[in-house]
């Protein structure tokens, strides 16, 4: 019997060594029909031809300059990160879809890397969730980390991806972002993790960030780490938690912001808030000191839950705001929702600087004597605009009236 077995083994070796030979036109693994060496994937990005740069498989490391076309299906399946000396560009038009795999699935540009985003009004670039019912947290976010100042040390590291952020440079330049809209961010590691829509780590004042869009994010629509960014014309639909928070000294300007929550999204954290500021809750003090300026503010809460605070300032931090609007106002037949308070800067780990100043226009259920903000400058009165909503009109948003019956 086991002569048997040796003879057909033996057999069966020189049967595929024959079908080996020089007259098989069939590749061997790793070559193409003509014998060359075909690349095989890595999980990392090296060249536009290179096979990791898979339309319907992207992910991996981006170590050189690459484009991803308007004239093609993109799924991202995990985690896309531009490194150092990278540029990942993305053409107008194109629209991404993310896989439904919560955290591991995101876009992430690391200290020296940039991207270059730059849709139009007309071919806006478009991040969504690829599942047949997509819903808040089905996909990170899109994240910056650059080499601009932030109050928690010389150098930290986010929250989620382990992405190192923070340096001296406030005039660090991580690329451009225009018209660019996010849809179904904010996946959860934990309570304490999390993705936002976009998130800006120590990013510098060069780079150029205008013109996005977040609808349906289940924690933060943007947030800011830090930095000295400025960001122009941003509209934030439906975040589960905060619509604008910062933290960690960011120092930049903001212009023209408007956030909703709309009737019928009631979804909610523990505290959520149309903004939320902080500077440093360990060390108040801690230099820089959050101390952004916003011109031209809406938030408005049309969903009938309570909101925790329609604006807080807290542990340290200040702000100038100017041209706001803070409405609470029913959608038609329906109740108006609440906030536990207008506008606060008092917290058990430190109340937000007295220098903070906002100039703001009360409408609706809003009670404006509902204010904490002892030293402070508020200013409560009427004919405010609030934020532009025309300049969103490449988004396709239909935005509530702030007429109040």
């Amino acid at each position: 019997m086991k002569k048997s077995k040796l003879f057909l083994s033996m057999f069966t070796i020189a049967t595929l060594l024959g079908s080996c030979s020089s007259d098989d036109d069939t590749p061997t693994p790793g070559t193409d029909d003509d014998g060359g060496v075909v690349e095989q994937k890595d999980d990392v990005i090296e060249s536009q031809d290179d096979p990791d740069l898979d339309p319907e498989d992207l992910h991996g490391e981006v170590r050189a300059n690459v484009t991803i076309s308007a004239d093609t299906e993109w799924m991202l399946t995990g985690a896309l990160k531009v490194m150092d000396g990278a540029t990942l560009k993305i053409e107008p038009g194109v629209t991404i879809k993310a896989r439904s795999g919560g955290t591991n699935v995101y876009i992430a540009v690391s200290q020296g890397g940039k991207i270059d985003a730059q849709g139009t009004a007309d071919s806006p670039i478009l991040v969504t969730s690829a599942a047949e019912n997509p819903r808040a947290g089905d996909w990170g976010g899109v994240m910056l980390a650059g080499y601009a100042q932030i109050n928690s040390g010389d150098v930290a590291e986010t929250e989620v991806a382990g992405i190192s952020y923070g340096g001296d440079n406030d005039a660090d330049n991580s690329g451009t972002i225009d018209y660019m809209i996010l849809e179904y961010t904010g996946a959860r590691i934990n309570g304490d993790q999390e993705f936002n829509g976009f998130t800006f780590y120590g990013v510098g004042s060069e780079t150029s960030i205008s013109n996005i869009m977040v609808r349906y994010g289940d924690d933060d629509g943007i947030e800011w780490f830090g930095g000295t960014v400025d960001v122009t014309n941003a509209l934030v639909v439906n975040a589960k938690d905060d619509w604008f928070d910062w933290t960690e000294g960011w120092t930049g300007t903001g212009k023209n912001f408007y956030g909703i929550r709309e009737f019928g999204f009631n979804d909610v954290t523990e505290d959520p808030r149309g903004i939320e500021a902080d500077s440093n809750s360990n060390n108040n003090d801690a230099s820089p000191r959050s101390n952004p300026t916003i011109d031209g503010l809406t938030l408005y809460h049309q969903s009938t839950i309570s909101m925790a605070d329609m604006i807080k300032i807290r542990r340290g931090s200040s702000a100038t705001i100017t041209n706001a609007v803070v409405a609470i106002i029913a959608a038609e037949d329906e109740d108006a929702g609440s906030a536990s308070d207008f506008i606060d800067l008092t917290d058990n780990s430190g109340d937000g600087s007295s220098e903070t100043s906002i100039n703001v226009t009360a409408l609706g259920a809003i009670d404006a004597t509902d204010i904490k903000a002892q030293g402070a400058t508020i200013t409560v009165g009427a004919g405010n605009t609030g934020a532009d909503t025309s300049v969103f009109a490449w988004t396709g948003y239909t935005f509530p009236s702030l007429d109040v019956e």
